[in-house]
Parts: structure tokens; sequence; C-alpha cells
């Protein structure tokens, strides 16, 4: 349950606050509608890709086999898909791993742009960056996923203590969004923030 739970949090990163500011940048009528296609990738990511992957596991019996971590998975695509499974995977990872490291190098800058405001600060943040990709293709494989596992569940505690403290506000959209939803897609008026930048 623990691997399963670690696993899900670093496939979907529901509730850990890392995805907000992608979603806060689309310009959408109601911002409960970019609420609700937030769900939908967490849906498809969870239920669709990693139960996907679980069942061809599961149905060519290669977690049966004695191997451990990403190896399962390429038997398994292997033992289903032939010499063309674990490049799939290969590739698949690739892809994943890319697209991971820049997304997240984006959430950091922006934060790090927001909070100090200074050219340095970035300069820090990429130094910083560069250098735990680095050390993390260097460390071994346990340890990685180790301070992986560790740095997302501390992400996730000031995630949920800011949930709990909007949560008037959240109920407040949602009940705009239901109140003017009458067949038609509801228009939220957003309040305006004046901003010294």
């Amino acid at each position: 349950i623990r691997f399963g739970v670690a696993r899900g949090l670093f496939s979907n990163e529901a509730g850990m606050g890392s995805t907000p500011h992608a979603h806060a940048t689309a310009l959408v009528a109601h911002p409960v509608l970019q609420g609700f296609t937030a769900f939908i990738g967490v849906f498809v990511d969870t239920m669709v890709i990693c139960t996907a992957t679980a069942l061809i596991i599961l149905l060519t019996g290669a977690n049966q086999l004695g191997l451990d971590g990403p190896l399962v998975t390429q038997q398994a695509f292997q033992i289903a898909f032939g010499d063309v499974g674990p490049k799939l995977i290969a590739v698949c990872l690739l892809f994943f791993a890319f697209t991971t490291v820049i997304g997240w190098y984006y959430f950091g800058e922006s934060n790090i742009r927001y909070l100090i405001a200074s050219p340095k600060g970035v300069a820090v943040y990429r130094v910083l960056v560069l250098l735990f990709i680095i050390v993390g293709t260097l460390g071994k494989v346990d340890l990685v996923w180790s301070l992986s596992d560790l740095f997302n569940g501390i992400m996730v505690i000031p995630n949920l203590i800011a949930l709990i403290l909007l949560r008037k506000e959240i109920k407040h959209i949602l009940r705009d969004y239901d109140r003017r939803r009458q067949g038609k897609v509801p228009v939220y008026h957003y309040p305006k923030v004046e901003t010294e930048r």
C-alpha cells in the first residue's frame, strides 16, 4: 500500500499543489471548469494508464519473476509485445522524464520569480536544478526514489493546509458555478487584483 500510494502520488501529483501553476495560466470562463480539467488529468493518469500497466503486469505474470521496480514492467511488456516492448517502455520513460524535468523546472522558476523577483535568485535556482539533475543520475536508484517520495510527501503538507484555509472560497466559487450553470457555460467575474509589478 505504501509503494502504491507513493507511486500514485508521483504519477498524478494529486494533492501536492504542483499543477495549479499550469492550471492558473489557463483562460477559462469559470475557474471550476479548469478544476474539472485537472480532475480529468488525474483520472486518466491513475485509472487508465496506471491500471493498464498493473493489468499487463498481472496478466503476463511478470510480478512473479522476482524482479524489482521498473524491471517488472519492462519484462511484462517484453512478454506481451516481444522485443518491441522494452523499447517502447524506454521511449515512453525518456519522454516522461524529460517533460517532468521541464515542467518542474518551470513551476520552480515561476515560484522563484514571484517570491524573490531577482535575476540572481533565478540564476541560483538554475544552477541548483542542474546540480540535482546530475546528482540524480549518479545516485543509486533506491536513494533517488526515497528522496522523491520524501519530498513529494513534504509538498502535500503545505498544500493541504492551504486547501483547508481556502475551503470557504472554494465552496463559494463552486456554488457560483452551480448557480450560473443553467444549460450554458457560466462566466465568473474575477476580482481585480492590483499588482506592484
